[in-house]
């Protein structure tokens, strides 16, 4: 028998790849707790995250607000299902139609993630009696065989082909390419305003402006993909604002819970809403009154705290900071408000990625030459310093030779 002493997080991460599906792969990491912008592993080791659980843990790790209103709900009601209704419930929906601005008749429906507000959508514009779908290169919607058909990577897509009939994809931000694609037989375009997954790729206005009018014209649905880049994510509390649009749906996730699992499609005017009827979808854990809960303290500490001009600081300045550098192998960081990528001259991402990791920073590599930055809304100017001053000595200890 070896004597020899495994540290927790190998201990784990063997007892992880003895007991769970390997679709994730190894993780990178056996986290334990956080607070903040910072996280430590089992091993006792500190990070600041710049990951952010993908763009969910809008409030950090371990807010006062969040753990607050969710300690309290658990000790009053978790879930009922949807036979019955909830006050927290009630209250969320009314309150995400007040931030949309949504006209009378909007609605909501209340699922448990991003892929499954995409499904609803889908869905939805199969309520027209049409059944083609536009998509955008570039566009990441989901994993489920629904959202799949949406997502355009091909490594997600071909091992579970043949996907969703009607859906094709056309170059993003191209408007005549867009025009082409949209006609009697589509149903819907679903849109990004930014393209997270493609590294924080940037819809222009003028192109989800002739969005809006291409598909009005052939009587087809806008829908606008928020998952990534709602609840205040941009500096907005949508990315499709400053377009000055009005979509016809729009889907959320991700930074709205908080981290609880909280999924929702929001439909804008009574046209649009009626689509969908009693019977026609569903979701046993949607809306439940914990999730709720915590989506409101989200939404609630985003505008008493002033997150919105916060994170459009924090934004511009980490875009700043890093073209200061004026680092050679650095082309750009793209991206609004606190999703952003840095994108940078050759394909380094991942060995980056292992370094920033060594070095106690977690990033995103999301594209071979392109790393995604999603931190909690409430990182602070000096955390992201830390990150910006160690840069060039990650992209240093990046290019080295393998040993």
């Amino acid at each position: 028998m070896s004597t020899h002493a495994t540290s927790p997080s190998q201990d784990l991460l063997d007892r992880y790849e003895r007991s769970l599906i390997p679709v994730f792969g190894t993780p990178q990491l056996v986290l334990e707790r956080g607070e903040g912008a910072w996280v430590w592993d089992v091993d006792g080791r500190r990070y600041l995250d710049l990951v952010g659980g993908i763009a969910v843990n809008a409030l950090g790790h371990n807010h006062p607000a969040l753990v607050a209103a969710v300690s309290k709900q658990v000790g009053e009601m978790a879930h009922i299902s949807n036979f019955f209704t909830s006050r927290v419930q009630v209250e969320l929906a009314e309150r995400i139609l007040a931030i949309a601005a949504a006209p009378e008749g909007s609605g909501v429906f209340f699922a448990n993630s991003g892929a499954e507000a995409i499904e609803a959508a889908i869905k939805l514009s199969r309520r027209t009696g049409r059944t083609g779908i536009v998509a955008a290169e570039g566009a990441f919607h989901g994993r489920t065989t629904g959202a799949l058909a949406l997502t355009h990577k091909a490594a997600y897509r071909e091992p579970f082909a043949p996907l969703l009939d009607g859906v094709s994809h056309v170059p993003f931000n191209d408007i005549e390419a867009l025009r082409a694609a949209v006609g009697s037989s589509t149903a819907a375009v679903v849109l990004e305003p930014v393209q997270g997954e493609a590294g924080a790729v940037v819809a222009d206005p003028a192109y989800l402006r002739a969005a809006r009018e291409i598909t009005t014209a052939a009587g087809a649905l806008l829908v606008i993909d928020e998952v990534q880049s709602g609840v205040g994510r941009t500096g907005d509390w949508f990315g499709h604002t400053a377009s000055g649009i009005v979509p016809d749906a729009i889907t959320l996730a991700k930074g709205l819970g908080g981290g609880l699992p909280i999924g929702a499609l929001v439909t804008f005017g009574s046209d649009v809403t009626g689509l969908l009827t009693a019977g026609q979808h569903g979701s046993t854990f949607g809306g439940n009154p914990l999730v709720a809960a915590a989506a409101l303290s989200v939404l609630s500490t985003i505008e008493v705290d002033g997150l919105l001009a916060h994170v459009t600081q924090m934004g511009e300045h980490l875009a700043s900071s890093v073209a200061a550098l004026e680092h050679p192998d650095v082309v750009e960081v793209r991206g609004r408000g606190l999703l952003r990528a840095v994108v940078l001259r050759s394909e380094l991402s991942a060995a980056v990625t292992v370094a920033a990791r060594d070095a106690g920073f977690l990033v995103n590599p999301v594209a071979p030459d392109a790393i995604r930055l999603v931190p909690p809304l409430t990182i602070s100017r000096d955390e992201l310093d830390l990150f910006v001053t160690a840069l060039p000595s990650l992209i240093a200890t990046a290019k080295e030779p393998a040993p």
